[in-house]
């Protein structure tokens, strides 16, 4: 999956897959219409024209020889990684990718991702000079308001990320946003799509966890807290990716509709 470009604006796309998920056991093989779910992930992405290259990075030989077995190029990454930015970062720092300018965190739970959403994270990078760019979409409705598992963002007029939180923010003092004012901003839930720039993502794993970071659970509060620029645009619905038994099956159900319109 290659294509010739200026060599500071070459874009790499990396999945990061790890079987040690609590609320999904082995989650990039958990089987979704008889292929493991990091396959359905692949074939998603592996066509996209807005990447140059892109690689999944596991530390489970298991995975990796599902992945090979598919045509996935892999690279084998350390066991001690916190987090999947962190397995990034190993695997963007290696000499075979010097030449990527742009790095794309591809979660391995989102067999739906929009090729849209993610050039959109990538062209805030490379075209508008933001050293994170990540997306976000209305939250819709008080469900996912009140849900921490939905994380919420606030940005500031320019697109620069104010805060991100599990809890229901902004917080509206006088009643409550009607279902009209949650379908458009300032209500917006957060899209774990991240495209940085080398040096970015460089920084982003050197820094030590940062209280808030600890506090809510959210990793990218610690390059916020740090003063890094993290721009946000806003898309289009979005899907939410596979994280439970219930995902699993909702997400069955979207994958066998498209598979009959395809035919």
């Amino acid at each position: 999956m290659s294509r010739v470009g200026p060599l500071s604006s070459r874009v790499l796309g990396i999945v990061p897959a790890r079987l040690a998920s609590t609320r999904l056991p082995n989650k990039p093989l958990y089987p979704l219409l008889g292929r493991p779910l990091i396959e359905w992930v692949w074939r998603r992405v592996e066509g996209m024209k807005v990447l140059d290259h892109t690689v999944v990075a596991t530390d489970s030989e298991e995975v990796a020889e599902v992945c090979r077995s598919f045509g996935a190029p892999v690279e084998m990454t350390s066991t001690r990684h916190p987090s999947g930015t962190d397995r990034v970062a190993e695997v963007a720092e290696r000499p075979a990718f010097a030449e990527y300018g742009v790095i794309a965190n591809i979660q391995g739970d989102e067999p739906l991702l929009q090729e849209l959403h993610l050039g959109t994270a990538i062209s805030l990078v490379r075209d508008d000079g933001w050293e994170i760019g990540t997306c976000a979409t209305p939250l819709l409705d008080h469900e996912a308001r009140r849900d921490p598992t939905a994380v919420k963002v606030v940005r500031a007029a320019g697109g620069r990320a104010l805060y991100f939180s599990r809890a229901s923010i902004p917080y509206q003092r006088h009643g409550k946003p009607s279902s009209q004012d949650l379908e458009r901003e300032p209500f917006l839930r957060h899209i774990g799509i991240y495209a940085y720039s080398r040096d970015a993502l460089a920084r982003w794993v050197a820094m030590a966890p940062s209280p808030l970071e600890q506090l809510e659970d959210l990793e990218q509060l610690r390059p916020l807290e740090a003063g890094m620029r993290i721009g946000v645009a806003v898309v289009g619905a979005a899907d939410h990716g596979v994280d439970t038994p219930a995902d699993a099956v909702r997400m069955e159900d979207a994958l066998a509709r498209m598979e009959t319109l395809s035919v």
